[in-house]
């Protein structure tokens, strides 16, 4: 699996109180749930951002509550993946059930910028900065959380495997 992307570049601690707002936590619907990612954090967040974004992000990303609509909203706005320093475990484990890629590499943190275009190649572990023509090596995705994510989360993932 290679995805290709832009780099929204953030800090550490990115709490999932600044992802999906808990005022908007009585909304049923997951794409309504999407329309404020990031809104408290990032007001222009929909302005600059292109479906199949790579959110970019210091330490501790996804800490605060264990909200699933964090991981949730980030996934039905469309970006592609989360490359991190560190995940809270909760949000990590959230994320992978919701289908959404997320990987940790303090070294290509570090050397991306802001708008920087990615090329992430999940089965070989690499992730590329196209724009500086840098490799990063990150630790490949095992293959089951792999067929999670490409499933589109846990609950279709289980979906095909009862069906199998």
């Amino acid at each position: 699996m290679i995805l290709k992307g832009n780099a929204m570049k953030y800090g550490d601690d990115i709490n999932t109180d600044v992802i999906i707002p808990g005022r908007y936590l009585n909304f049923v619907k997951p794409e309504e749930l999407a329309l404020h990612t990031m809104e408290d954090l990032d007001p222009d967040f929909f302005k600059t951002f292109t479906k199949g974004d790579v959110i970019v992000a210091g330490r501790n990303f996804g800490c605060g509550s264990s909200r699933e609509q964090a991981a949730m909203c980030l996934k039905y706005a469309g970006v592609g993946a989360i490359v991190a320093k560190s995940f809270a475990r909760i949000f990590y484990r959230n994320a992978i059930n919701q289908g959404l890629p997320v990987i940790e590499s303090s070294e290509a943190v570090d050397a991306i910028e802001n708008e920087d275009e990615l090329s992430i190649d999940f089965d070989k572990g690499l992730i590329k900065n196209v724009t500086k023509n840098l490799w990063f090596t990150m630790q490949p995705v095992p293959e089951f959380l792999r067929d999670i994510i490409t499933a589109g989360g846990l609950v279709p993932w289980l979906r095909e495997k009862s069906h199998s």
